[in-house]
Protein backbone atom coordinates (compact mmCIF):
# COMPACT_ATOMS: atom_id res chain seq x y z
CA UNK A 1 0.00 0.00 0.00
CA UNK A 2 2.79 2.17 0.52
CA UNK A 3 2.17 5.38 -2.23
CA UNK A 4 4.98 4.93 -5.13
CA UNK A 5 4.87 7.35 -7.73
CA UNK A 6 4.32 6.81 -11.32
CA UNK A 7 8.39 6.93 -11.63
CA UNK A 8 7.90 3.74 -9.42
CA UNK A 9 8.63 -0.10 -10.74
CA UNK A 10 5.51 -1.15 -12.10
CA UNK A 11 5.67 -4.36 -9.13
CA UNK A 12 5.75 -1.85 -6.67
CA UNK A 13 3.13 -0.43 -7.89
CA UNK A 14 0.56 -3.91 -7.97
CA UNK A 15 2.39 -4.88 -4.43
CA UNK A 16 0.95 -1.27 -3.64
CA UNK A 17 -2.81 -2.56 -4.79
CA UNK A 18 -2.65 -6.20 -3.49
CA UNK A 19 -1.73 -4.17 -0.16
CA UNK A 20 -4.34 -2.01 -0.10
CA UNK A 21 -6.91 -5.13 -0.90
CA UNK A 22 -5.73 -6.95 1.86
CA UNK A 23 -5.54 -3.82 4.37
CA UNK A 24 -9.17 -2.99 3.39
CA UNK A 25 -10.48 -6.59 3.72
CA UNK A 26 -10.64 -7.36 0.15
CA UNK A 27 -8.46 -10.47 0.31
CA UNK A 28 -9.12 -12.28 4.00
CA UNK A 29 -7.26 -15.15 5.77
CA UNK A 30 -7.53 -17.91 3.71
CA UNK A 31 -8.64 -16.30 0.41
CA UNK A 32 -7.02 -17.25 -3.02
CA UNK A 33 -6.06 -13.68 -4.86
CA UNK A 34 -6.56 -13.63 -8.53
CA UNK A 35 -3.84 -15.40 -10.78
CA UNK A 36 -1.44 -13.93 -11.90
CA UNK A 37 -2.59 -13.48 -15.64
CA UNK A 38 -6.09 -12.58 -14.11
CA UNK A 39 -4.10 -9.68 -12.56
CA UNK A 40 -2.11 -8.93 -15.50
CA UNK A 41 -5.00 -8.25 -17.75
CA UNK A 42 -6.27 -6.09 -15.05
CA UNK A 43 -3.54 -4.19 -14.53
CA UNK A 44 -2.20 -4.47 -17.96
CA UNK A 45 0.74 -5.51 -16.86
CA UNK A 46 3.05 -7.71 -17.62
CA UNK A 47 2.36 -11.55 -16.16
CA UNK A 48 6.30 -11.93 -15.04
CA UNK A 49 5.70 -8.01 -13.19
CA UNK A 50 2.73 -9.37 -11.41
CA UNK A 51 4.47 -12.58 -10.85
CA UNK A 52 7.58 -10.78 -8.67
CA UNK A 53 4.81 -8.97 -6.79
CA UNK A 54 3.42 -12.11 -5.43
CA UNK A 55 6.55 -13.17 -4.77
CA UNK A 56 7.63 -10.73 -2.63
CA UNK A 57 4.42 -10.94 -0.93
CA UNK A 58 5.47 -14.69 -0.52
CA UNK A 59 8.62 -13.86 0.41
CA UNK A 60 7.32 -11.38 2.95
CA UNK A 61 5.30 -14.41 4.11
CA UNK A 62 1.80 -12.91 3.71
CA UNK A 63 0.67 -15.65 1.36
CA UNK A 64 1.06 -19.09 0.25
CA UNK A 65 1.18 -20.68 -2.97
CA UNK A 66 -0.43 -24.24 -3.12
CA UNK A 67 0.70 -25.93 -5.67
CA UNK A 68 -1.87 -26.25 -8.79
CA UNK A 69 -4.14 -24.02 -7.28
CA UNK A 70 -3.36 -20.71 -5.91
CA UNK A 71 -1.70 -18.20 -4.04
CA UNK A 72 -3.79 -17.59 -0.51
CA UNK A 73 -3.39 -14.59 2.10
CA UNK A 74 -1.69 -16.53 5.40
CA UNK A 75 -3.86 -16.04 8.42
CA UNK A 76 -2.58 -12.69 10.01
CA UNK A 77 -1.16 -11.28 7.15
CA UNK A 78 -3.14 -7.86 7.29
CA UNK A 79 -2.57 -7.71 11.14
CA UNK A 80 1.61 -7.86 10.34
CA UNK A 81 1.32 -6.01 6.77
CA UNK A 82 -0.51 -2.94 8.81
CA UNK A 83 2.33 -3.15 11.17
CA UNK A 84 5.04 -3.18 8.20
CA UNK A 85 3.01 -0.24 6.24
CA UNK A 86 2.89 2.14 8.86
CA UNK A 87 6.80 2.00 9.80
CA UNK A 88 7.35 2.38 5.90
CA UNK A 89 5.18 5.40 6.38
CA UNK A 90 6.30 6.77 9.62
CA UNK A 91 10.48 6.16 8.20
CA UNK A 92 9.83 7.18 5.00
CA UNK A 93 7.02 9.32 3.74
CA UNK A 94 6.13 11.29 6.93
CA UNK A 95 9.24 13.47 6.85
CA UNK A 96 8.66 14.52 3.92
CA UNK A 97 5.19 15.33 4.16
CA UNK A 98 5.72 16.69 7.46
CA UNK A 99 8.74 18.99 5.72
CA UNK A 100 6.64 19.89 2.89
CA UNK A 101 3.44 21.24 5.25
CA UNK A 102 6.02 23.23 7.14
CA UNK A 103 7.40 24.97 3.76
CA UNK A 104 3.75 25.65 2.59
CA UNK A 105 3.11 26.73 6.36
CA UNK A 106 0.38 24.79 6.58
CA UNK A 107 -1.26 24.14 10.75
CA UNK A 108 -2.37 20.65 11.52
CA UNK A 109 -5.65 21.89 13.16
CA UNK A 110 -6.35 23.63 9.88
CA UNK A 111 -5.43 20.01 7.79
CA UNK A 112 -7.55 17.74 10.24
CA UNK A 113 -10.43 20.66 9.87
CA UNK A 114 -10.79 20.00 6.09
CA UNK A 115 -10.71 16.37 6.14
CA UNK A 116 -13.65 16.64 8.73
CA UNK A 117 -15.29 18.79 6.07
Amino acid sequence: MTAFSEDSPVYLRLRGHIAAAILRGRYGAGDQLPSVRALAAEYGANPLTVAKAYQSFQDDGYVEVRRGVGMFVLAGAADRLRVAERETFITQHWPRIRDHIRLLGLEVDELMERERA
